[in-house]
């Protein structure tokens, strides 16, 4: 059976991908003053205007305004030409109160434990068709986008500017990547730069030297800036808002989302750090060479440490069955709030990083890292499964 997969990726200086920056650079700052800081703030960013609303407890100020112009400047903008606005208030005593104190603790069953900061699942993926174990067409887009958004900085391109955005089709037969179908590039450009120079030097430049040779064949559809001209980008013609990209931050729509954004929550909110932790498991999955491409889901009550669910799915490519799986995950890992942040360090991660390009295709990120655990050797493996070796 022949199937076509597609997913996108945004350059740095997309509205969206801007407000992310933003968000994420705040918590940032916030953490590096007091690790213990709960942050969940949201950027909205349109023409002239920069808006921040939010809840934040820090326990010393945080200048916001320069962190926000820091990220614009970064980007490639002017951040004299935007007028920023800010609206904070501290985090409300009654999560505060669930989160610092867990349901468990309350109950005299537990002691020192967070409670979840909000109720919900959140699902990780990995599947062993790339290196950076993400699908094909979402690893090639970011891809794309990252030599676009260096084409600009090194001045390999002259002429183009940060707001752009990329799309690959990908052909699969039999489960397995075939080819590729289509590859859409649009990036913002000066007024006089050539269009057609342009397409030349994006398909040079950008596409060669990152795509497969063997993917490419005469029937692959690559088109450039297809809509023709691309001059006013940015803030300018679209309103940016944090989390609008969850899709991209994540499995380009191929594998499940909870819906829940991360950029701009501190670690306490599940839904970024239980998704960076059902990721890791599912990578480890995968790097141990137990199923072909493996999905966790793990459901949280707020204010609750334990998750209430976990479940396993190997899409039938498991060497184990899925339930023995789950078994041996939960003998390996700790998946409270706290013990996820114990274990991945994630007081201590510079979280603007994860801001573009996807949060799981970077070995910097601790949640990508499996090399120092082995889940065969801390599970236990017995009666009729096949030993793994």
């Amino acid at each position: 059976m022949t199937i076509i997969k597609t997913a996108e990726s945004v350059c740095e200086g997309h509205p969206d991908k801007l407000c992310d920056q933003i968000s994420d650079a705040i918590l940032d700052e916030a953490l590096s003053l007091d690790n213990q800081s709960r942050v969940a703030c949201e950027v909205m960013i349109t023409k002239g205007h920069v808006f921040i609303a939010g809840e934040i407890t820090c326990n010393t100020k945080i200048g916001i305004r320069q962190v926000i112009r820091r990220v614009l400047e970064s980007c490639g903008y002017d951040a004299r030409k935007l007028k920023i606005h800010v609206h904070i208030q501290k985090q409300s005593k009654d999560i505060q109160d669930g989160v610092d104190i867990a349901l468990e603790v309350r109950e005299g069953s537990q002691h020192d434990e967070l409670g979840a900061g909000d109720q919900g699942t959140v699902y990780g993926y990995a599947t062993n068709e790339t290196y950076d174990r993400l699908p094909m067409p979402l690893s090639y887009a970011h891809q794309l986008c990252q030599r676009l958004d260096s084409a600009r900085w090194l001045g390999t391109i002259e002429g183009i500017h940060s707001d752009g955005k990329s799309q690959v089709s990908v052909e699969y037969k039999d489960g397995k990547p075939k080819r590729i179908a289509a590859i859409v590039i649009s990036i913002q450009h000066d007024e006089a730069k050539n269009i057609d120079q342009l397409k030349q030097e994006v398909k040079s430049h950008v596409i060669l030297p990152v795509v497969r040779q063997d993917l490419l064949d005469e029937d692959t559809l690559i088109l450039i800036n297809p809509s023709g001209r691309f001059v006013i980008g940015g803030p300018d013609a679209d309103t940016g808002l944090t989390g609008r990209k969850i899709m991209v931050d994540t499995y380009g729509g191929l594998g499940a989302h909870g819906g829940g954004a991360f950029s701009g929550k501190d670690p306490t909110k599940v839904d970024r750090s239980g998704a960076y932790m059902a990721r890791h498991i599912a990578r480890q999955v995968i790097d141990e060479n137990l199923a072909e491409k493996c999905e966790i889901a793990i459901s949280y009550a707020i204010g609750k440490a334990e998750p209430v669910a976990i479940s396993v799915n190997t899409f039938g490519t498991g060497k184990l069955s899925d339930d023995k799986l789950k078994e041996i995950i939960l003998v390996s890992y700790d998946l409270s709030p706290k013990g996820i942040i114990d274990y991945l360090n994630l007081r201590y991660v510079k979280y603007q990083r994860t801001a573009c390009y996807g949060h799981f295709n970077s070995s910097r990120f601790t949640w990508e890292q499996t090399a120092h655990k082995k889940l065969t050797k801390e599970g236990i493996i017995n009666g009729d499964e096949a030993i793994i070796s």
